[in-house]
This record gives C-alpha cells, sequence and structure tokens, in this order.
C-alpha cells in the first residue's frame, strides 16, 4: 500500500488546477483583496469562495465554500428552501435578499487526499442539477396546486 501526500490546505490555483482538470472553465475575481473562483455547471454559474486562512501560509485556506445564488424573481413560495434542507444532505439552501442560495463547505485541514478533493467537486455537481430539477419540480407542483385551487368546487 502506498502512501499518498494529504492535502491541508488549498489555494486559488490549486482548486483553479482542479476544476480545470476535471473540464470546468475557471475565472478568478478579486474584490477587496478577497479572492473567489467563478465556474459553472450545465450552464449554472457558482463560485468557490475561500474561508479560513492558514494561520501562517499566506494564499493558503483550510475550507472553502461551494455557492450558487439565483435571483429570486417574483415570490418564492413558502418553505422552498426548509423543504430542500430536510430532504438533502450535504448542501444548505438559504434565502439571503433577493437571492436563494445554496452552499457546500469543504474542509480540507486535517488532511485529505486529491480523490477527495475531486470526490466534492462530483458531488457539488450533482446536487446543483438536483437543485436544478427541485425548482423546477417545486413550481411545477405549486403551480398545479394553485390551479386545482382556482377551480370551482363541483356540487
Amino acid at each position: 500500500m502506498t502512501a499518498t501526500a494529504l492535502i491541508e490546505t488549498v489555494s486559488a490555483d490549486s482548486l483553479t488546477t482542479l476544476l480545470q482538470d476535471a473540464g470546468c472553465r475557471v475565472n478568478r475575481t478579486e474584490q477587496n483583496a478577497v479572492v473567489q473562483l467563478l465556474s459553472a455547471s450545465q450552464g449554472v454559474g457558482y463560485a468557490v469562495r475561500f474561508g479560513n486562512q492558514h494561520a501562517t501560509q499566506a494564499g493558503q485556506y483550510l475550507d472553502f465554500t461551494f455557492s450558487c445564488a439565483l435571483r429570486i424573481q417574483g415570490e418564492l413560495p413558502a418553505g422552498l428552501a426548509e423543504r430542500w434542507n430536510i430532504s438533502r444532505r450535504f448542501a444548505r439552501l438559504s434565502v439571503q435578499g433577493e437571492f436563494l442560495v445554496m452552499e457546500m463547505d469543504v474542509f480540507v485541514a486535517d488532511g485529505v487526499s486529491q480523490k477527495y478533493l475531486l470526490g466534492s467537486l462530483v458531488l457539488w455537481d450533482r446536487l446543483l442539477q438536483e437543485f436544478i430539477v427541485y425548482l423546477r419540480d417545486y413550481s411545477r407542483n405549486a403551480a398545479q396546486v394553485a390551479e386545482v385551487a382556482a377551480q370551482p368546487a363541483a356540487s
């Protein structure tokens, strides 16, 4: 059995390489000295935001967050985020102002393998696709319920 070096920190460069090696296009942005990576899956954009910086290694982080923010158009159905959070693991959904945000944290500080990081990306991609289907189905079901409720009662 061969020992593989564990990854205990990530950087903008290391995650850019991970995403590109997985076939993702990546744009690096910086605002107010905060770096984030922008990418997309099946046309849905998301960001990779860095969390806790390593105490002695500048530009190295102990964790990061995948984040997808979608602007809410119209009225958001009550309970949409809560139902997602009850029925799904790994990624959480929240309403932040006029955005519906799905996020998934990835922690590397105790040491993870390259395979773990790639698996986290694959999981995020799958959850992002489930998120879009969930929103589409939720909207369709809400419209059907509203249509039934609007029909006059049969005598």
